[in-house]
């Protein structure tokens, strides 16, 4: 005798899903090393994917479309990685005296801090050295992230050239897994995943450009040394939400530290950061990319830490497209419409407590207009 969860009391549905979830987080922390290569290679697969399919209608042959849509999007990010490698050449040139300069700017700070609050140079450069030394795990866990990166780049290629070749397969296994009847909701499924993520990745790629040339042209009338390679990595780094924006504004600041006189060009640097964050919040990604992947921003924000703390910076990249996916599915199937509303962006302007109260006290209200 089958017994189904529907028909047992909520607490062991409760504790029957909430152990599903716990499981299902574990297994995806456990083999983070395999499911993020995985997960950036589908997404990257679905957005080269009306490349390969332009290529097959010219009655190019499926393995040769793959090579050049892939072909295309290396060379892309090579002439990125190419423009970015001769701006850090060009860096490294006036490394000697950058690092001279900030020498001079660390021993003044240490004579400010032991004249205002007493504490000795000797003693300040020991607790410098005991925070390095416990920051040494952070490194470790630092290299240990750079070289997962690393092993992402060398399976990528791989992991995306195999899904476009099978993607005929793993389509029809989505198909046939599911029930005939189902077939059109598997169909809308696929077809709006595919959109959103190709609109989302898209959308990303042009605010990072926008946001690029905007940090550029501030860092350059302001006059701060290396601005455009600044503010190419500050565009970067805003990909990243929260840190990645912090840390997008501290490496012009410590640039102009270094390298500039006084405090204005810091002030001037901090100001029009804050303008470029707030046409980029405001504008930008409502415009470009919010507009594209419909996720409010409370959720926008929960699922990016939960990403964090799942798999990392990876996840905090991965999480926005995957809960854009996970919504279209909620909204396709009946009992999990309500997680597809509170994922999206439609506010109603009255909830269903507030339209219940109304209708009892409008029921309350007729039967005295009938007696009098």
């Amino acid at each position: 005798m089958s017994i189904k969860i529907k028909d047992q009391p909520f607490y062991i549905q409760s504790t029957a899903v909430l152990f599903g979830l716990v499981l299902l987080v574990y297994v995806m922390i456990q083999l983070a090393d395999i499911l993020v290569p995985l997960a950036f290679a589908a997404f990257l697969a679905v957005l080269l994917n009306p490349l390969v399919n332009r290529l097959q209608r010219y009655k190019v042959p499926k393995a040769l479309s793959i090579a050049i849509a892939m072909l295309v999007m290396i060379i892309a990010v090579a002439t990125v990685f190419y423009f970015l490698s001769t701006q850090i050449a060009q860096f490294g040139d006036s490394l000697p005296m950058l690092q001279k300069k900030f020498e001079a700017i660390t021993t003044d700070l240490k004579n400010w801090v032991q004249a205002t609050f007493g504490v000795q140079i000797t003693k300040q450069e020991q607790m410098l050295k005991d925070a390095l030394n416990n920051s040494q795990a952070m490194l470790g866990r630092t290299v240990n992230g750079v070289l997962g990166t690393l092993a992402i780049i060398f399976l990528l290629p791989v992991y995306i050239f195999l899904m476009l070749f099978y993607k005929p397969l793993i389509l029809n296994f989505l198909y046939e897994v599911f029930s005939e009847e189902n077939s059109k909701k598997v169909s809308d499924v696929l077809s709006e995943t595919k959109s959103a993520i190709q609109s989302y990745i898209v959308g990303l790629l042009i605010e990072m450009i926008i946001v690029a040339a905007m940090n550029s042209a501030a860092l350059v009338l302001l006059g701060v040394k290396y601005g455009i390679l600044i503010g190419c990595i500050g565009a970067i780094l805003n990909l990243i939400p929260y840190l990645g924006g912090i840390i997008a504004i501290a490496l012009p600041v410590l640039m102009a530290t270094v390298t500039k006189d006084g405090y204005s060009t810091q002030l001037g640097v901090i100001i029009a950061y804050i303008v470029i964050q707030f046409i980029d919040n405001n504008i930008l990604v409502p415009r470009i990319v919010s507009s594209k992947v419909q996720i409010n921003a409370l959720m926008s924000i929960i699922v990016v830490l939960l990403g964090n703390a799942l798999w990392g910076v990876s996840g905090m990249f991965l999480s926005i497209p995957f809960v854009a996916v996970l919504k279209i599915i909620f909204d396709r199937i009946d009992d999990l419409k309500p997680w597809g509303k509170l994922l999206g962006d439609n506010v109603p302007t009255r909830h269903m407590g507030e339209m219940l109260r109304s209708r009892s006290k409008r029921k309350a209200v007729l039967p005295k207009k009938e007696d009098s």
